[in-house]
């Protein structure tokens, strides 16, 4: 809960996940819930600590990419947050979830990099052969390496499904010169994430990224490298031609998958072992990446 004054941050968006508030100076104020949502519909269960790793992961890789791209992240002390927000009072409600962040006029585009072959990439390469439309090597089997890492894009849509592009969509979208600004930095963002995912006994399959304007400069925005964001999976479980496990919440998908529920407000009620495996696998994702703890993020006494 972000403030119980009259002077409370105005909210400004409520989305599935996070809540932005106006915290003044051209600041917003980012509060990151532990709801969970699968198919478009938010559950009525929150998963323990999923708010606090998204958080902490975003900070963590927003800190190691700062000489590739500069991130919009200003703190997620509490203490910080106290000062320079205005109205916001029992901080503690959102300790370890909110971060004080720079305003960005954002690029319409989300910016994905694949370095794997899995998900919607997977279904349509199997189908025509392609990738965001762009023809790829032919008898590449699921979760197989590609070549190279690829920066295929998609819009970013203010309600429904965004609709995946290839490049040269992309520039007339927002101009050649920063379409391939965007491909450049995030290619690079990936391949120094990678690089740790390997280290760490992981696959960064594939992520997005959201970049907008601050001052004029390309900015990181939004959520970086997290379990929402990525496809993480434990390397020595790849198999080819098969569906790794990942760090995500897959378990409470194919729960859902499962239901005879038809996608649609009101979700089923979640068993509580898939709202603790669910937790459990954003930890994980947190702590076998960054080699940290969650229990030293703040808010672990909440």
């Amino acid at each position: 809960m972000v403030g119980r004054t009259t002077s409370a941050p105005r909210l400004i968006h409520s989305g599935k996940v996070r809540d932005l508030y106006d915290a003044g100076d051209e600041m917003l104020l980012m509060v990151t819930s532990d709801r969970i949502s699968a198919f478009d519909v938010v559950f009525n269960e929150l998963i323990p600590n999923k708010g606090r790793v998204l958080t902490a992961t975003t900070a963590f890789w927003s800190e190691r990419l700062a000489d590739l791209a500069p991130g919009s992240i200003v703190s997620a002390d509490p203490a910080v947050l106290k000062d320079h927000v205005p109205g916001l009072s029992n901080v503690g409600d959102v300790a370890g979830r909110a971060m004080l962040v720079r305003r960005a006029k954002m690029i319409p585009l989300e910016c994905i990099v694949r370095g794997y072959l899995a998900g919607q990439a997977y279904a349509e390469y199997a189908a025509h052969g392609t990738i965001h439309g762009t023809l790829m090597p032919k008898g590449l089997l699921l979760a197989d390496r590609l070549p190279e890492p690829i920066f295929p894009p998609s819009t970013k849509a203010d309600s429904g499904h965004d609709v995946n592009i290839d490049f040269n969509t992309a520039a007339e979208i927002v101009g050649r010169d920063v379409a391939s600004s965007l491909r450049e930095i995030c290619l690079a963002l990936y391949e120094r994430a990678a690089r740790k995912a390997e280290e760490a006994g992981l696959i960064l399959a594939d992520t997005k990224f959201e970049l907008g304007y601050v001052d004029g400069v390309i900015t990181l925005c939004d959520e970086l490298l997290t379990p929402d964001s990525s496809r993480l999976w434990p390397a020595d479980q790849v198999v080819a031609g098969e569906t790794p496990p990942a760090f995500d919440k897959q378990p409470l998908r194919d729960w859902a998958q499962a239901q005879p529920w038809d996608k649609t407000p009101p979700p089923p009620a979640l068993p509580r072992e898939i709202v603790e495996e669910t937790s459990r696998r954003y930890v994980a994702a947190y702590e076998r990446m960054t080699g940290l703890s969650i229990s030293n993020w703040y808010g672990s006494g909440r």
